[in-house]
């Protein structure tokens, strides 16, 4: 079966889990915490991943318990258990960030990115969320990034939907416009 299809299925059932016990705030902030850790520390992943008979089920979840720093929630550790006996540890790391993408929406909640020069002021954020929550009716996390090397303006990314309104995309989109001006002159 495709994997995307698997990590789509265990992400939808997880949702369903946490509302039927109403658990759901905390179950996704851990999942969140939970993700990062896997993606930050390649050791923990390849534990996590890694072959029954080299790490046992039940050492990787007390691997992933420990990467929590806090008491795991029992919907997280029935369902982890559940991913390790169906041999799914291996998708850990998609099927939560689904889970907490579907858990979001679910709520009305979307998460966008915002990269700027310098770090953006309280009032500007609170403008951005306004304006999203006005377009779609949904409440916005911001998650912000500092690059220098935009020069100036800003990148911003919710969804599917990118702006870029950096001057380095500006210039970058002048010296394209350059380029072939001078292939056409050759």
């Amino acid at each position: 079966m495709n994997r995307s299809i698997i990590v789509s299925r265990y992400a939808r059932s997880l949702v369903k889990l946490v509302r039927e016990t109403g658990q759901g705030s905390t179950v996704c902030a851990q999942a969140e915490t939970l993700v990062e850790q896997l993606h930050k520390v390649s050791e923990l992943q390849r534990m996590v991943t890694a072959a029954d008979d080299v790490v046992s089920p039940s050492n990787k979840i007390k691997l992933l318990e420990t990467a929590l720093g806090e008491g795991m929630s029992p919907d997280l550790g029935r369902f982890l258990s559940l991913l390790n006996r169906n041999g799914r540890m291996d998708m850990a790391e998609d099927i939560l960030r689904d889970f907490v993408d579907l858990y979001r929406r679910s709520m009305g909640v979307r998460k966008a990115h915002l990269t700027t020069v310098a770090e953006p002021s309280q009032l500007l954020l609170q403008r951005l969320k306004d304006l999203v929550k006005q377009k779609t009716g949904d409440d916005v996390i911001i998650e912000v990034d500092v690059d220098p090397s935009l020069i100036g303006g800003f990148v911003f990314d919710i969804d599917d939907y990118l702006l870029d309104a950096s001057i380095k995309r500006q210039l970058d989109l002048i010296r394209e416009q350059f380029v072939e001006r001078n292939r056409r002159i050759i």
